[in-house]
């Protein structure tokens, strides 16, 4: 395996293992140890910031897909978080 093609890979993990502990933290999906779903809406905001942070830091250096993937996976914590706090 080339290495541009196993850093694509292993950007696209990094991305998904923030967004699962960022969908952890708003109750969206069970924590593994418990079972069931435990809400951190601080924890879910650090998570999106700091994805945030990892799409203005790597602007310019991403491929068209690795963007469109970070981008809408940001979108999507985004409009989640602002759901989980219009409840509280």
């Amino acid at each position: 395996m080339e290495q541009s093609e196993q850093n694509q890979i292993l950007f696209m993990q990094l991305v998904m293992q923030n967004q699962q502990i960022a969908l952890m933290s708003l109750g969206k999906m069970n924590n593994p140890v418990t079972n069931k779903p435990e809400k951190n809406i601080e924890m879910a905001k650090i998570i999106i910031d700091t994805l945030e942070m990892l799409k203005e830091k790597t602007k310019g250096n991403l491929s068209d897909y690795e963007e469109k993937f970070l981008v809408n996976t940001l979108n999507e914590l985004k409009i989640l978080f602002v759901e989980e706090q219009n409840k509280s």
